[in-house]
């Protein structure tokens, strides 16, 4: 066993199963993907620390255990599209490839795609398609979804996002408060998204996520 092996399964002893994450395919998705291999090169070494990884300006891959919470709420089917907000280097996509049926990972940022692609073919995950564009806009053409999740805070849903979830579909994601956060899991019924407290959980605020700031005069 590899040295990045052992840490893997460190992650998965030490940060995973201690939050009560215990449905096998999650914890065999995170046992299997190489989270080394989807973070910068000069942070492989950090990959597994109990903590956000940062993958760019403002961006950052969210720590395992949230990560897996978040999977564990919404639990991807089999038979799941799955859309994936803010992919980064492609390690989400990755690991809902292997929990669902096909998985379109959405990246605005060029380089940050770019990076996804390479990774994700180098790994040889075939499920997954990376899609180049604004996270608040989703990838329509593909949808609707089963379900979406989005990696990194919001403070509001693009409603665009909701359009693209199928009729008693699953939205997870980490609604910002400040510097607090809450995880929440939403499931559409009769076309409004109803949400539910997850747990507590914070990451970046993602590109476009942010409530426009109101200037009172």
């Amino acid at each position: 066993m590899s040295d990045f092996q052992k840490r893997r399964v460190m992650m998965v002893d030490t940060q995973v199963r201690p939050s009560d994450v215990t449905k096998y395919p999650i914890i065999n998705a995170m046992l299997s993907v190489p989270r080394e291999d989807f973070v910068p090169d000069e942070l492989r070494e950090a990959a597994y620390a109990d903590a956000p990884v940062t993958l760019a300006p403002g961006r950052a891959l969210i720590e395992a255990r949230t990560f897996a919470k978040m999977l564990d709420a919404v639990s991807v089917g089999s038979e799941e599209l799955v859309l994936d907000i803010g992919t980064g280097f492609g390690y989400s996509a990755a690991v809902l490839a292997r929990l669902g049926d096909f998985v379109v990972a959405v990246e605005e940022d060029d380089a940050l795609a770019g990076e996804a692609e390479a990774r994700l073919a180098q790994a040889d995950v075939d499920n997954v398609a990376v899609i180049t564009g604004p996270l608040t806009a989703g990838a329509a053409k593909h949808g609707p979804y089963d379900v979406i999740i989005l990696e990194g805070a919001v403070e509001v849903i693009a409603p665009a996002l909701i359009d693209q979830l199928s009729e008693g579909g699953r939205m997870v994601a980490i609604f910002a408060d400040g510097n607090l956060g809450t995880v929440r899991l939403g499931q559409k019924i009769d076309g409004t998204m109803n949400w539910r407290f997850a747990f507590n959980g914070t990451a970046p605020i993602l590109p476009g996520f942010a409530k426009e700031t109101e200037f009172a005069l």
